[in-house]
C-alpha cells in the first residue's frame, strides 16, 4: 500500500484550533507568502530564448520567454531596464535573449490576483542580438568622443589624380570598383592595398593598410569596399582601433562595406558612406570624364555656331547701316546743293537790287569795324592789367607762404632734441637705449646706463655714494 508522505512549507504553519487525523487547513494569506519567500530562495539561473509579448509599463517590463519545449513567464523592473541603455527596438518580439534572474511570486491580495513570474535582473543579447548591443554601445562611445565628425569635414578634390583601394584581392568588390572607375573614363593612378577583410586578424592589417596609404602624399582620397555578409563576417569593420585610425587619417575615407542593409561602425565614422562599390567610385570621382567631355565638344559647337551667327548677323547689320547712311548723305547732299542755288539766285537778286546802297553799306560797316577795333583795344588793356594785379597776388601770398614755413622751421628746430644736446644737455636712458630715464632713483635701480650727447652715445655704470 502506498505510503502518503505530507510535506510543509518553511513558515505556513496550520491555523489554531486544528484538529483532525489528515494536515490542518493553512491560511491562504500565510501560505502564500511562505510561498514566494521559498521561491525567491532559490538558485539564481541564466535562460535563454525568444521574447513574445513584450509590454513595458511605468513600472516594469513584463514579456514571455519561449522556445520549441516550453515557456516562461517574466517580470523586470524599469529601472534594471532602463539601465542596459539598450538602442530603440535592440528587444522586441522574436529576440532571442540571454536573462538572468530566478523564480518570483506576487501573492495577491483580497482585490488583486496571484501571479508567478521568473524575475529577470540582468538581460543581453544572444547571438547577433549580442553583436548589435556591443555595436550600438561603441558606436554611443565614439559618438560622444566627437569621432564621427573629422573624417565629413575633410575637403574632397572632385575629380582626384591617384585614389587609394582597401579591398579584397580578386573580390567582387573589386571588379566593381574597377568597372566604374571604367565607366567613369576615370584616367588616373590607383594604389591598391589587399589587406584580409574577414577573421580575427583583419581589422589591425586593415588599418595598417589605410595608414600606409595615407602616408603616400599623392594619394588624395581611399576607398573600403567589401561585398555582404552577416554581422559577424562584418565584424572586423566595427574594431574600435579602426575606427579611430579612419577618424584621424589626413584622407578622406569613402566606405563601401557591404550591402544597403548593412550597417557597420567604419560607415559613420566615414567621410562618406556608401552603398555599393559604384556609389563609392560615384563619390570618390565626382565628376563623369566621359560625360563631360561630351558635354564639352557640345559647347564648343554651339559656341562656334553662336560665333559664326553672330557674325553673320553682324555683318547683315553692318550693310544695312552703311546702306542707309549712304542714302542719307545723298539726300543731304540734294538738299545742299539746292540751298546753294537758292543762296546765289538772292544773292544776285539782293545785289541787283541793292546795288545803289552800297556805298552807304559800306560806309557803315566801316564804322563798325572801328567800333569794333576800339573796343577789342579797349578789353586787351583790362585783361593786361588783371594779369598785373593776379602777378602782384601772386608774389604778395608766395612771399607770406616763404615766411610761414621759415618761422615753423625755426619753431621745429627750436624743439629738436639733437640742437638741446648741442648746447651742453645730455639724454640718460636703460643699458639698451630703450627706455628714458627721468628720476634719480630709478637711476640708482638700474647697475647701467646709456647717456646720449649731441656725438655719440656713451654707456655708464651707477656708482651711489650714499
Amino acid at each position: 500500500m502506498a505510503e502518503h508522505r505530507q510535506e510543509t512549507i518553511p513558515g505556513a504553519a496550520p491555523a489554531d484550533g486544528d484538529s483532525g487525523s489528515g494536515p490542518a487547513p493553512y491560511p491562504v494569506g500565510r501560505y502564500a507568502a511562505a510561498l514566494r519567500d521559498f521561491l525567491r530562495k532559490r538558485a539564481r539561473v541564466q535562460v535563454i530564448g525568444e521574447v513574445t509579448n513584450l509590454r513595458l509599463t511605468a513600472k516594469a517590463a513584463y514579456f514571455e520567454l519561449r522556445d520549441a519545449d516550453g515557456a516562461i513567464p517574466c517580470s523586470m523592473w524599469r529601472n534594471d531596464w532602463d539601465r542596459m541603455k539598450l538602442p530603440d527596438g535592440a528587444v522586441r518580439d522574436g529576440t532571442e535573449v540571454v536573462v538572468f534572474g530566478g523564480p518570483d511570486y506576487y501573492p495577491g491580495s483580497a482585490t488583486a490576483s496571484p501571479s508567478f513570474s521568473f524575475r529577470c535582473m540582468r538581460l543581453r543579447l544572444a547571438g547577433e542580438g549580442d553583436l548589435l548591443a556591443r555595436l550600438a554601445e561603441l558606436r554611443r562611445k565614439l559618438s560622444a568622443e566627437g569621432l564621427f565628425e573629422p573624417q565629413k569635414r575633410l575637403p574632397r578634390p572632385v575629380l582626384p589624380r591617384t585614389i587609394g583601394i582597401v579591398t579584397g584581392r580578386g573580390s567582387a568588390a573589386e571588379a566593381d570598383l574597377l568597372a566604374g572607375l571604367a565607366r567613369r573614363s576615370w584616367a588616373g593612378r590607383t594604389v591598391f592595398a589587399h589587406p584580409p577583410v574577414q577573421d580575427r586578424h583583419a581589422a589591425p592589417k586593415i588599418a595598417r593598410a589605410l595608414s600606409d596609404l595615407a602616408a603616400l602624399p599623392e594619394v588624395e582620397v581611399i576607398v573600403v569596399a567589401r561585398g555582404g555578409g552577416s554581422l559577424a563576417d562584418l565584424w572586423a569593420f566595427c574594431d574600435e582601433t579602426l575606427c579611430r585610425t579612419v577618424a584621424l587619417l589626413r584622407v578622406p575615407v569613402v566606405s563601401a562595406v557591404g550591402h544597403e542593409s548593412d550597417r557597420t561602425l567604419i560607415d559613420d565614422v566615414a567621410a562618406v558612406c556608401c552603398s555599393t562599390p559604384t556609389h563609392a567610385i560615384e563619390e570618390a570621382v565626382r565628376v563623369d570624364v566621359a560625360d563631360q567631355h561630351v558635354r564639352l565638344a557640345a559647347d564648343a559647337a554651339r559656341l562656334c555656331g553662336r560665333g559664326r551667327e553672330a557674325g553673320r548677323g553682324r555683318a547683315r547689320h553692318l550693310a544695312a547701316v552703311a546702306r542707309a547712311l549712304g542714302h542719307h548723305t545723298e539726300g543731304q547732299r540734294r538738299y545742299l546743293h539746292q540751298k546753294i542755288r537758292e543762296i546765289r539766285a538772292s544773292s544776285s537778286r539782293v545785289i541787283a537790287r541793292d546795288a545803289g546802297d552800297g556805298a552807304r553799306r559800306a560806309l557803315v560797316l566801316a564804322r563798325k569795324r572801328r567800333a569794333a577795333l576800339h573796343a577789342a583795344g579797349t578789353a586787351g588793356d583790362r585783361t593786361v592789367a588783371r594779369a598785373a594785379v593776379l602777378e602782384r597776388h601772386s608774389r604778395t601770398a608766395a612771399a607770406s607762404r616763404s615766411a610761414d614755413l621759415r618761422r615753423i622751421a625755426q619753431t621745429l628746430a627750436a624743439h629738436d632734441p639733437d640742437r638741446v644736446l648741442e648746447r651742453g644737455y645730455a639724454i640718460v636712458t636703460d643699458a639698451g637705449g630703450e627706455e628714458i630715464v627721468t628720476a634719480a632713483a630709478e637711476a640708482r635701480r638700474r647697475e647701467r646706463l646709456r647717456v646720449r650727447f649731441s656725438d655719440d652715445d656713451v654707456l655708464t655704470e651707477v656708482i651711489d655714494d650714499d
